[in-house]
């Protein structure tokens, strides 16, 4: 698996992913899409729309404003329970969710510090005197703040009990109390995972809603909240689309937009930000027919991920336990992929019953109900809710498509995007950027094929060189224009182009006339079938 630091790197050198506001030092947890990355992010968004909402009967759009109404928060209950439990470290100033404290303290540098100190041939004699010396070392560097670092001892008689198999392990977590005694009254008594200070606040709860207020004088404007989800905008438009479409249950109202929360902890790169997209759909069912339509989209979610290229040993299904489950909900099963930092939610499958939908009548006195024709009765729909994160879908797209490999002794980067989803489709690159029938042929064939797909024309270096940068951007396929194509003093133009394939480095000849009709097979997926048509071209004839 790679890890998260070259994956940050890619996206800047590439255009992907930049640091927000970078000029001026940055802004914690926001980033700016950047020329290829807003290509990507609006491919994956595309095909959410187009496979949830476009090719479904069942299905409608719709785009709500991100500042509604206050009551709308009050009756989601948002406004007085959407918290997270925080504590803070009074040595250094760090804030963490407190629920999450563990995971943080297992990923900190200075516990795999201790981890690897564990594992060592010092430890082997014994256990603390190995942790003692690298406190007093390396440890005042990572964990300054940790009681060993500052010469203390450890407890008689302390064992560490290694290895330890988690963040969730008694044995770890026990191990942690060791490291903080002795405890300081009202703390948490466990190390903070920044500096090892032991001065870790009890558990409060901090709201996760940003206010903001409309009106140009702030006494008197109206004080509402950025949207902390989308769905509370289709709750609140239930009515208005149902008489306008005329849909019938089971239906659904499909929704792709911003969405803000005061996150106590965000980082990870674009896993957890204060500023995210959502793609969320709320599916409307008969009351009795919920936990079929629940299932149902549980497998259509968990596929789809893996028909645009997830393997499917990096994605799992989680099912919430009772004591997880949102007091509304029925049920809930998490999409959940393994990103560089450990299993973690990509999208979550949700039956929130009638819950939503009750709470907006009895909030704003208008009923949203549907009136069902068969019974002649009023019933409130269930509704079952597949909540997906933009921001997370491409980057698990973007981390399962990474690979490194060896290709004549050099390391060839390359990202293995389903075509559908790769930023660029096709790159035209000319031979020789001085010969101008190639030019000017390739030229031709860039505007050609632009018109149905995005491509780019580029002669910025040599041919392998322009190869490997199409390889690490994703493109699955190159056309190469040369002599041959145009001709010569030499020999008569043959009118055709070459094709590279980005994952096996095969190239195929094919005639300019038929190349939108090749490239429309290729990109989906055709590769195998199409090679078998057309004459193969070695690849040392052109660098691979």
């Amino acid at each position: 698996m790679v890890d998260l630091d070259t994956i940050v790197s890619l996206c800047k050198r590439r255009g992907f992913i930049f640091q927000s506001s970078e000029i001026y030092g940055g802004l914690g947890s926001a980033w700016d899409y950047g020329p290829l990355g807003v290509e990507f992010k609006n491919n994956v968004k595309q095909l959410w729309w187009r496979d949830n909402v476009q090719l479904r009967d069942d299905m409608v759009g719709l785009d709500a404003a991100i500042s509604m109404h206050p009551k709308v928060w009050e009756a989601s209950g948002h406004v007085a329970s959407f918290a997270d439990p925080f504590t803070g470290c009074a040595e250094c100033g760090r804030h963490y969710r407190a629920d999450q404290i563990f995971e943080f303290l297992w990923n900190s540098r200075w516990v795999r510090a201790i981890l690897k100190v564990l594992e060592g041939p010092a430890a082997k004699k014994n256990e603390w005197v190995a942790i003692q010396h690298w406190a007093l070392s390396d440890g005042q560097k990572l964990a300054p703040n940790l009681p060993l670092a500052r010469g203390a001892s450890p407890p008689a008689g302390a064992t560490t009990k290694y290895p330890f198999e988690g963040p969730d392990d008694r044995r770890f977590r026990h191990f942690l109390e060791i490291l903080a005694e002795p405890r300081a009254p009202g703390t948490m008594g466990i190390p903070c995972p920044n500096c090892g200070g032991v001065r870790m606040s009890a558990p409060k709860p901090a709201s996760l809603m940003l206010e903001t207020f409309l009106g140009p004088v702030k006494e008197t404007a109206t004080m509402t909240y950025l949207r902390p989800e989308t769905a509370q905008g289709i709750f609140v438009n239930f009515d208005n689309v149902l008489q306008a479409s005329r849909k019938k249950l089971p239906f659904g109202i499909a929704q792709i937009g911003k969405a803000f929360r005061n996150e106590i902890t965000p980082g990870n790169f674009t896993f957890r930000t204060r500023e995210f997209e959502q793609m969320e759909i709320e599916y409307f069912v008969m009351p009795g027919t919920d936990e079929e339509w629940h299932q149902r989209w549980i497998e259509e979610r968990f596929a789809w991920y893996q028909r645009y290229g997830i393997q499917k040993e990096n994605i799992r299904l989680r099912e919430h336990a009772s004591d997880e489950l949102a007091f509304y909900a029925k049920r809930c099963v998490d999409i959940e992929y393994l990103f560089p930092m450990g299993w973690s939610e990509l999208e979550g499958i949700a039956n929130r019953t009638d819950y939503d939908l009750k709470q907006h009548s009895e909030f704003s006195g208008k009923m949203l109900e549907y009136f069902d024709e068969e019974s002649k009765q009023r019933v409130v729909p269930y509704v079952i809710e597949p909540s997906a994160g933009a921001d997370r879908s491409a980057l698990a797209f973007l981390v399962d498509a990474y690979h490194e490999e060896e290709v004549r002794g050099k390391k060839r980067v390359v990202l293995k995007f389903h075509p559908e989803v790769a930023p660029i489709k096709i790159a035209i690159l000319p031979l020789l950027k001085k010969n101008s029938k190639i030019v000017e042929t390739a030229k031709r064939v860039c505007a050609d094929l632009r018109k149905r797909w995005f491509a780019v024309y580029d002669d910025t270096a040599s041919i392998g060189r322009l190869y490997r940068r199409q390889d690490e951007v994703g493109t699955p396929f190159c056309v190469t224009v040369d002599v041959q194509t145009v001709g010569d003093e030499k020999g008569p133009a043959d009118g055709k182009v070459t094709i590279r394939d980005r994952n096996s480095m095969e190239q195929i000849r094919v005639p300019v006339p038929n190349l939108e009709a090749i490239m429309a097979d290729l990109i989906e997926g055709k590769w195998a079938e199409v090679a078998k048509t057309c004459p193969r071209q070695a690849a040392s004839s052109l660098l691979a």
